[in-house]
């Protein structure tokens, strides 16, 4: 009886111990993958701008030469670059904080020529003004103008469903007309014959230079403005917010949260930063308003926003490598008698091909955390 009694008592099972091998945490593939693809698409778009110089009869290896000499070989170099990068991290804002939402806003050109003619409106009319206050007059006019600008692309989205990249990309044009208008007409300076333009804004109100540079403050403008967008939208409850309604607007209608403001609020901030690109290239740059504030600054940093992921640090450094490469357009036509439009392609090779990775995302194996 006992034998069977112990033949049939129930056996505890051996586990093997688990396995103590290296897995890489989820969290770091993602991040590696925010890294390496945007990084990895850059090179692809460098590779076939190379075969385009090849093409036309320029070394690829010469030419990339030259845009580094161009953009960093020398302190001076250097400083055209940062010059160029100021306005392109204010204006990329206007790409990265709707995109958080889930828009694809493209007004980046129309909220800075906007921003750019409310700052020299505000700055010719309180020209009496100690300096300080003209330039914090002509600041907030351009970060207003720019800002509202760029809400009514969201109104328009929210209120009647308006695709908002295409209302975006119609408003520049609005903005350049409303540009051309004005410097032609009731803003005219009458002593302005070959290039219309407006009353100039007087020397004393200028955006002076950083000391020992010939970079103005509006770089310090753009660093600060990208860090400030960074804290708010990965540090506080609004970017949360803006995150939710992003990722699944149902969600964030059913948990309560006001699609409707938070929305506004995040197209008026992210306008506000290509208003504030405006008013710095009128304070610190071109003096008045004209054609010049057209200059395609805002196109750029549609790039800008994109290469980057819509990340507020990242967006400092891919604006200083873009603006070597805007310094780096004339060398280019004189060493190599290459396009006067060389660089444009370039950025368009680069705009394609991250485009072109986005629908990679998730698609390899190495950045995925894998099954138990």
């Amino acid at each position: 009886m006992e034998t069977e009694q112990s033949a049939r008592t129930v056996q505890p099972i051996a586990l093997e111990p688990p396995k103590t091998g290296f897995r890489v945490p989820v969290n770091c593939r993602r991040s590696a993958e925010a890294i390496l693809m945007p990084v990895g698409a850059v090179m692809l778009a460098l590779a076939l701008f190379g075969a385009f110089c090849a093409a036309q009869g320029a070394n690829p290896f010469a030419v990339f030469a030259s845009i580094n000499r161009a953009a960093f070989g020398s302190w001076y170099s250097f400083q055209n670059t940062l010059i160029r990068a100021a306005p392109l991290m204010l204006a990329a804002l206007c790409t990265a904080m709707p995109a958080r939402l889930g828009y694809v806003v493209i007004g980046n050109e129309g909220a800075l020529v906007v921003g750019g003619l409310g700052a020299t409106a505000i700055g010719l009319a309180v020209a009496a003004w100690p300096p300080l206050m003209v330039l914090t007059a002509m600041a907030f006019a351009g970060m207003i103008c720019g800002g509202l600008w760029i809400t009514v692309v969201g109104a328009l989205k929210h209120y009647r469903g308006v695709n908002e990249t295409i209302s975006s990309l119609l408003m520049n044009y609005i903005a350049i007309a409303l540009l051309n208008h004005l410097v032609n007409g009731p803003m005219k300076d009458p002593s302005s014959l070959n290039k219309p333009s407006s009353y100039p804004i007087a020397d004393e109100n200028m955006l002076q230079s950083i000391p020992g540079t010939i970079v103005h403050w509006g770089l310090v403008y753009g660093v600060v403005a990208c860090l400030i967008v960074w804290f708010l939208m990965e540090h506080t409850t609004f970017g949360f917010k803006a995150k939710m309604i992003g990722g699944n607007i149902r969600a964030a209608r059913i948990a309560g949260l006001s699609v409707g403001s938070v929305g506004l609020i995040t197209c008026f901030i992210g306008g506000a930063g290509a208003g504030l690109a405006g008013m710095v290239e009128v304070a610190a740059v071109h003096g008045r308003a004209n054609e010049s504030l057209n200059a395609s600054y805002g196109y750029s940093s549609i790039l800008v926003a994109f290469v980057a992921r819509q990340h507020g640090l990242a967006m400092i450094l891919v604006a200083m490598l873009l603006g070597g490469i805007l310094a780096s357009g004339g060398i280019l036509q004189r060493n190599f008698h290459l396009p006067d439009a060389t660089i444009l392609v370039f950025q368009g090779l680069v705009f394609l091909v991250i485009l072109f990775s986005d629908s990679l995302y998730g698609k390899f194996g190495i950045f995925q955390e894998k099954k138990a």
